[in-house]
């Protein structure tokens, strides 16, 4: 009998795409929604169950019999006072319903600690991955920065600012560096957590190929859609002033998007590295062959005013010489 997975989360952005390559890999993959009728619709080939992350007297049932439980929830997206609170009291929550269900280990996606102060984000993630591996079923958390590919909160914002801008300011919180990393990298290191030798709770960065101040990353991504943006330093403005315009330009959700955009105020640098080696798997892409697989996945799925902006855009954004900012892997 193969392993049963429970899969929270399993509507979001990890989730849904985690589901394929986990069910692939010969596991049995039960989806956890507090709506399975409405995603019955949009998965019919897919296996949910009720619960609600926020309702531990749902937690029993849907964790009944499961071998392995990844827990991909955030509570940012709610938009409501004291989300990392709420957060914190979930995860804790859930460490105990798996601990009661004989689960035998708990696979959570989590975010690098920054070398300075952290965000309530970051710090809420990290918060998170704590109450979970405090907990006494062996909890693996994978920590990982901008995840390059389509649905993505981070991509979409510099995906747009790279698309719609024929010059932009660049304030001086993206001279910080970060490792971005592959969507389908994230999706292997969490489908090896599965299989990986885990007797203890433990953690591992999960970085890209390269570290990337945010410019490089701009420069780079504009490239691979054949561009060459202007970018003008104007050190002082904040990362809150420059929610605001992330939001008049891309598609981000403007709540997301402060957070994540706070987060960048200082290095978010893989402290503990490796993981990629311990799980056998291959070194992560580079950011163009990232960026060039989550432009074909989104291919089509833009609004007509979407299309029109990045269109003009084009006009009038300098071109970037054939093959600039391609070939790193």
């Amino acid at each position: 009998m193969p392993p049963r997975v429970l899969l929270t989360g399993a509507t979001g952005f990890i989730g849904r795409n985690l589901h394929a390559p986990l069910a692939s890999a010969g596991l049995d993959v039960r989806c956890l929604t507090r709506r399975p009728e409405e995603a019955r619709l949009a998965w019919p080939d897919r296996q949910w169950v009720r619960g609600d992350i926020g309702a531990p007297e749902s937690l029993p049932e849907a964790l009944r019999g499961c071998d392995i439980a990844y827990y991909l929830v955030h509570g940012m997206g709610s938009h409501q006072p004291g989300w990392a609170e709420e957060e914190l009291r979930w995860a804790r929550n859930f460490a105990l319903a798996a601990e009661v269900a004989g689960v035998g280990r708990i696979i959570y996606l989590g975010g690098v600690a920054p070398q300075g102060p952290p965000s309530e984000h970051l710090l809420s993630r990290l918060n998170t991955g704590a109450a979970l591996r405090s907990g006494a079923v062996p909890t693996l958390e994978l920590r990982a920065g901008m995840i390059i590919g389509a649905g993505s909160a981070s991509w979409t914002i510099v995906r747009d600012l790279a698309a719609r801008l024929p010059a932009m300011v660049l304030p001086a919180w993206l001279s910080h560096r970060s490792e971005p990393v592959a969507l389908a990298d994230v999706l292997a290191a969490l489908q090896a957590g599965a299989r990986i030798e885990l007797t203890e709770s433990t953690w591992w960065d999960i970085p890209g190929l390269e570290a990337l101040s945010g410019r490089e990353v701009l420069l780079r991504l504009a490239a691979v859609m054949g561009r060459r943006p202007v970018l003008l330093k104007i050190p002082f403005i904040t990362p809150r002033l420059s929610s605001h315009w992330i939001r008049l330009v891309t598609r981000a959700d403007h709540v997301v998007a402060r957070e994540l955009v706070e987060g960048l105020t200082s290095d978010l640098i893989a402290s503990r590295p490796g993981y990629w080696d311990a799980a056998g798997l291959p070194p992560p892409i580079g950011l163009e062959e990232a960026a060039s697989r989550a432009l074909a996945a989104e291919a089509g799925t833009l609004s007509r005013a979407g299309m029109f902006a990045e269109k003009l855009a084009g006009w009038l954004t300098p071109r970037s010489q054939p093959g600039a900012g391609q070939g790193r892997r």
